[in-house]
C-alpha cells in the first residue's frame, strides 16, 4: 500500500522540478504524466500479482477461516434461538435448579477425578515399592537404592518432625512410609552385609582383604563399586563405611602407628584375564628390631600408603567417598599419631625446639598429601596434627607444667615432718644449723622459724620455675607461671589431707604445718617483688601471687587456734578430774584434785616442749597466755564457788596452787624470758599479769585462803581483792564461805561494789 500511496510523488514524474502545487501544467506535461503513470501502475499491478502468486496458500487458509467464522456465527444464532425459545417454554426457578444440579455434579466429577488421580499415585507408589525388593533379588542395588530416594522424596519423609502434618494425611500414607521404613531397612542390612563381605581383617596375619566381586546368591554377583554407590543414593555412606573404618583403625592404623620404625606395608592385587577380583594390604613388623625408636617419616610413609590403598581399592579415587571415609577415621587417627608419636618427640629442653621444625614440615607435608587424596578437608580445622606441631611451645611446657607439679606432689607426699628429740630452740639460733632443720627467715619479719623439709624445697622449686618464667617466651611463661601457682596449691590440697590425724592432735606436726603457711604466705607476698621486673613485658598485667597469701595465712591462724582449742579442751577435762576441788581435806578428795593439778602441768609442760622451739616467740607468748588464761580463770572461779571449807580444806587448796605454780615455774620464766628480750611486738614495758590476768587472781587466792584473819578484813575493807581483777560477789561469796567479816562489813552490811569489774 506504500507503494500506491505514500511513495509516489507526482513532481518526480514531471521534467521539470520548479513546480509549486500552485502551477499549472502544460499539456505536454499532463501527458507525459499520464504515460509515466501507466508505467507506474503496470509495475505496481505486477509486483501486486507475484505478491499473491507467493502466499496463495495463506490466502487460502485464510478465506477458509472465514468462511468458517461465518458458518459458526450461524450455528451460533441458531442455538441461541433454541436457547431463547426454550427459556420462553420453561420457568426461571426449574432452570436454577438444573444450573446448580450441573455445578453440583462438575464438583463431584471433580472430586471423583482427583480421588482417582490420587489412587493411581498411591498405586504407583505401591509397585514402586514392590520394584525395590524385587531389584534387590535380582542383585540390582543401585535401581533399587534410586526408587528407595525417591520415594523418601515422594512421601515427604523427614528425619524429625512432621508429626501433626501426617496426622492430617491419608491412613494409607502412613502404611506406606510403614512399607518404606521396611524396604529402607531391608536395602540397608544387604548393603552392609556386602560391605562387611567386601573388607576383611586379619588380624594374625595383619593383612586387608577387599573384594571387588561380591555374590548375592549363588547366580548374581555384584561389584563393591555398585555397592558404594547404592548405599551413597540411599544416604547411607557413614553407615555402611563406620564398622570398616573401625576395624581399619583397630587392625592397620593403630599397629602402623604404635610400631614406629619397624612397620613395613605392602600390596598385593588378585585379578582374573579382565577384572581385579581381589586387593590384599599386608602388614609385617619384624621382631628383631628394637621397639625404642620412633622414627615419624617411616609412621607418615606408612599411613600414607595405608590411605592410599583405601583411596584406590575401597573408595575407587571417589572424593565425597574418601572425604566421608576420613571424617570416620582421621579423628582418632590424628589423636594416635599425636599421642606414640608427636607428643613423645616434643623436647625436654628449650635449646632443642629448632630441632623440632623437621617434625613440624614432615607433619605440613604428611597432610598435604591426605588433602591431596581427599582424606581430609582443606580446612584448618582438619590440620590437627600441624596445630600441635605449631604450638609445640604451649606442648614443651604443658609438659614441664606436669613434671613440676609431680615432683611437688612427691616432695610433699614422701616428706616427713619430723624433729630431733633433742631439739630446741637454740638448735635454731645456732649458726651449725642441722641439716634436718629448716630454719629460714621470714621476709616480713626480723624472726626466724622453723618450717619442714616438704615447705623449704616446695619454695626452691617454685623459684626455680619462675627463673624459667624470666627467660621464655610469652606462652611458654604463662604455663611455667600457673605451674609455679598450682604447686603452691598442691600443699593447700595434699598436706592437710595426708596429716589429718596429726592436725587433730597436740604434736610437733602441727605446728610445723603451722610455720609452713606462715613462711609460705610471706614467701608468696615477695615473690612479685623479685621476679616481675624480669617477666615478659605482655603477662607482667596477668601474674598475680598475692591472692594465694591470704589463703596461707588463715590456714596457719586455723591450725593455730586449733591447737589452742585442743590444748584448752584436754585443759579442761583435767580440771573437771577435780571435782571443783571441794572437800580437799580429805584424802580421797585430796588425791584426786592433786592428780587434776598434776594433769594440767604435765599438760601445759608437753605443750611448752612443743612449742617454744618451734613457734614464733611472738605467736608462742601470745598462744600459751591464752591457754593459761583459761586454765587459770577456770581454776579461780572454781576455788571462789566453793561453801562452808574447813581450815585443813584451805590449807590443801593453799598447798595444790603454789605446788602448781612451782611446777609451771619454768613456763612462766619461758614467758617473762621473751617479755624482757623485746623480741614480742608488744615490747618489754608490759608484765606478764597483763597478759594472763588471772595469774594474779591464783596468787592472790594462794596467799588468802589460810586463816590470816587481819589479813583478809584489811583486805576487804581496802578492796584489795577486787581491785585485783576478783568480782565482788564472788569474793564476798568466798569470804562467807571461810567464815570471815570484818567489822567494817557488819557495820556497812556488804562488801563494797564499787570496783572495776573483774574478767
Amino acid at each position: 500500500m506504500d507503494v500506491l500511496f505514500n511513495s509516489i510523488d507526482v513532481r518526480d514524474l514531471l521534467s521539470s522540478q520548479n513546480l509549486d502545487d500552485t502551477s499549472p501544467l502544460s499539456a505536454p506535461d499532463l501527458r507525459l504524466l499520464i504515460d509515466r503513470l501507466q508505467v507506474r501502475s503496470l509495475k505496481i499491478k505486477s509486483k501486486v500479482h507475484n505478491y499473491i502468486l507467493s502466499h496463495h496458500e495463506d490466502f487460502a487458509s485464510l478465506f477458509s477461516q472465514c468462511s468458517d467464522a461465518v458458518s459458526l456465527s450461524g450455528d451460533l444464532s441458531v442455538q441461541v434461538s433454541d436457547l431463547v425459545k426454550l427459556i420462553s417454554d420453561h420457568p426461571t426457578d426449574e432452570i436454577g435448579g438444573v444450573v446448580d444440579e450441573i455445578g453440583r455434579k462438575m464438583r463431584e466429577v471433580k472430586e471423583k477425578k482427583e480421588m482417582l488421580g490420587l489412587v493411581r499415585f498411591i498405586l504407583e507408589l505401591s509397585e514402586k515399592l514392590n520394584l525395590v525388593k524385587v531389584e534387590l533379588r535380582k542383585g540390582r542395588v543401585v535401581e533399587a537404592a534410586e526408587f528407595v530416594k525417591d520415594l523418601k522424596v515422594a512421601l515427604r519423609i523427614r528425619e524429625n518432625g512432621g508429626k501433626e502434618e501426617q496426622e492430617r494425611e491419608p491412613v494409607v500414607y502412613g502404611l506406606l512410609r510403614k512399607e518404606w521404613t521396611e524396604c529402607f531397612e531391608e536395602i540397608q542390612d544387604v548393603l552392609v552385609r556386602f560391605m562387611e563381605n567386601a573388607v576383611r581383617f586379619d588380624g594374625q596375619c595383619s593383612a586387608v582383604r577387599v573384594k571387588h566381586q561380591l555374590t548375592a546368591n549363588e547366580t548374581v554377583w555384584v561389584d563393591l563399586l555398585t555397592v558404594l554407590k547404592a548405599m551413597d543414593a540411599v544416604g547411607i555412606l557413614d553407615y555402611g563405611l563406620a564398622k570398616v573404618a573401625d576395624l581399619m583403625i583397630k587392625y592397620v592404623i593403630t599397629p602402623a602407628v604404635k610400631s614406629g620404625s619397624k612397620i613395613l606395608v605392602f600390596e598385593e592385587i588378585n585379578q582374573d584375564s579382565e577384572h581385579i577380583t581381589e586387593m590384599v594390604l599386608k602388614i609385617d613388623r619384624p621382631s628383631d628390631i628394637e621397639t625404642e625408636t620412633v622414627d615419624g617419616e617411616t609412621i607418615y610413609s606408612a599411613i600414607i600408603q595405608v590411605v592410599k590403598f583405601i583411596y584406590n581399592s575401597l573408595c575407587f579415587q571417589n572424593g565425597p567417598w574418601m572425604r566421608c571415609f576420613g571424617r570416620l577415621t582421621w579423628p582418632r587417627m590424628s589423636e594416635l599419631i599425636i599421642a606414640n608419636f608427636l607428643s613423645k618427640v616434643v623436647p625436654d629442653d628449650a635449646s632443642k625446639l629448632a630441632d623440632f621444625q623437621k617434625v613440624v614440615q614432615r607433619t605440613s607435608q604428611f597432610e598435604r598429601v591426605l588433602k591431596e587424596m581427599d582424606f581430609i578437608s582443606a580446612s584448618d580445622k582438619d590440620e590437627r596434627l600441624s596445630n600441635f606441631a605449631d604450638n609445640v611451645e604451649v606442648h614443651f611446657a604443658s609438659r614441664k607444667k606436669v613434671e613440676i607439679l609431680a615432683k611437688a606432689r612427691n616432695l610433699l607426699l614422701r616428706s616427713e615432718f619430723t624433729l630431733p628429740q633433742d631439739y630446741t630452740r637454740k638448735t635454731t639460733d645456732s649458726k651449725n644449723e642441722n641439716p634436718h632443720n629448716h630454719v629460714v627467715d621470714l621476709l616480713f619479719s626480723s624472726e626466724r622459724c622453723v618450717v619442714s623439709g616438704a615447705a623449704s624445697q616446695l619454695m626452691e622449686l617454685v623459684h626455680q620455675t619462675l627463673k624459667y618464667v624470666c627467660l621464655s617466651s610469652t606462652r611458654v611463661a604463662l604455663e611455667f607461671y600457673h605451674a609455679a601457682r598450682d604447686s603452691l596449691l598442691i600443699y593447700e590440697a595434699v598436706i592437710p589431707v595426708k596429716l589429718e590425724r596429726q592436725l587433730g592432735s597436740i604434736n610437733q606436726v602441727a605446728v610445723l604445718i603451722h610455720n609452713d603457711c606462715l613462711y609460705l604466705s610471706q614467701e608468696i607476698l615477695g615473690l612479685a617483688f623479685e621476679y616481675r621486673s624480669d617477666f615478659p613485658a605482655s603477662i607482667k598485667e596477668l601474674v598475680v601471687f598475692v591472692d594465694l597469701a591470704p589463703r596461707f595465712q588463715l590456714m596457719a591462724e586455723d591450725i593455730l587456734q586449733r591447737q589452742i582449742q585442743l590444748v584448752i579442751n584436754n585443759l579442761k577435762e583435767a580440771i573437771d578430774g577435780a571435782d571443783g576441788f571441794q572437800n580437799t581435806h580429805q584424802m580421797k578428795q585430796y588425791e584426786s584434785a592433786k592428780f587434776s593439778i598434776d594433769q594440767v602441768v604435765f599438760i601445759l609442760e608437753k605443750v611448752h616442749i612443743i612449742w617454744e622451739p618451734l613457734l614464733l616467740p611472738s605467736t608462742y607468748k601470745r598462744s600459751m597466755c591464752i591457754v593459761l588464761e583459761a586454765v587459770f580463770s577456770r581454776m579461780t572461779n572454781e576455788i571462789l564457788l566453793l561453801d562452808d571449807m574447813a581450815a585443813e580444806e584451805t590449807l590443801q587448796l593453799q598447798k595444790l596452787i603454789q605446788l602448781m605454780l612451782e611446777c609451771l615455774s619454768s613456763l612462766l620464766g619461758s614467758l617473762i624470758a621473751i617479755n624482757q628480750t623485746g623480741k614480742s611486738p608488744e615490747g618489754p614495758t608490759r608484765s606478764i599479769n597483763d597478759f594472763v590476768p588471772s595469774l594474779c587472781k591464783i596468787r592472790k587466792l594462794a596467799g588468802t585462803i589460810p586463816f590470816r584473819q587481819p589479813l583478809i578484813g584489811s583486805s576487804s575493807e581496802n578492796s584489795t581483792l577486787v581491785v585485783a581483777s576478783f568480782q565482788s560477789d564472788l569474793v564476798h561469796s568466798f569470804i562467807e564461805s571461810i567464815g570471815i567479816r570484818s567489822s567494817r562489813e557488819e557495820t556497812c552490811g556488804g562488801w563494797p561494789e564499787n570496783s572495776s569489774s573483774g574478767i
